[in-house]
């Protein structure tokens, strides 16, 4: 009985390595080619056919060095004000929302990462399964190994969500403002950015006055944000 045993747990050792592999040959890939989807847009774009067979995402890559510096000292204030330091986590941010989710007794705070993020968005389902932490971490290892942080901040600002159907920072700036990516003002910045953690529901509430408070939160903190 053993042996049937030992060769089942080999073999999905083997599809779990094979699997990593494959993980890995993709971001090799994506240092020097720029990744044209990912999980989360594939997730979106099945949920909207559902309802119409017609319906298409909102999204076109732009190099980094068109997208503005204020959407990216915007999203590094808003989401990650160590990424140009810290090797793929932020263990003192981390700790501070375990802190406050276990004092709300829930989640209201999150501790990711941009590469963590990043990590997400390409590769992984939006359902929590019980091993989607652990490969997030996995995939976050990977990334911060092969890529510099450029790289790492400009594939995440060309897939991120930001809106129903709206994806990058080109496709967000031209649904929210009529400008392109690389006119984007501070202000405009600001408010993209504080639209990150929900951004649907901020798609559809755009005078939402939580928004509107974080956005000068986050325009108060961009002249200190460092960026790649």
């Amino acid at each position: 009985m053993r042996k049937p045993i030992w060769r089942a747990v080999l073999a999905l050792l083997l599809v779990f390595m094979l699997y990593q592999l494959w993980l890995f040959g993709h971001i090799c890939w994506w240092i020097k080619f720029d990744p044209s989807t990912s999980a989360f847009m594939a997730d979106q774009l099945a949920e909207m056919q559902d309802k119409n067979p017609n319906a298409a995402l909102q999204h076109k890559w732009v190099p980094y060095r068109k997208i503005s510096n204020n959407l990216k000292r915007a999203i590094i204030a808003a989401e990650d004000a160590k990424f140009v330091d810290h090797e793929g986590f932020d263990w003192e941010g981390i700790q501070k929302a375990y802190e406050k989710n276990l004092k709300q007794g829930k989640i209201v705070a999150g501790g990711s990462t941009i590469s963590q993020q990043l990590a997400k968005n390409l590769f992984l389902s939006t359902k929590r399964t019980p091993w989607r932490k652990g490969e997030e971490i996995i995939i976050t290892l990977m990334l911060e190994a092969v890529m510099d942080k450029q790289r790492i901040f400009e594939i995440y600002l060309n897939v991120i969500e930001w809106g129903n159907g709206v994806f990058g920072a080109e496709a967000a700036a031209r649904h929210y403002f009529g400008v392109s990516a690389s006119k984007l003002t501070a202000e405009q910045a600001a408010r993209l950015a504080a639209m990150v953690p929900n951004p649907r529901y901020y798609d559809r509430h755009r005078q939402a006055r939580g928004m509107l408070y974080k956005t000068l939160i986050i325009l108060d903190r961009m002249p200190d944000a460092e960026i790649p």
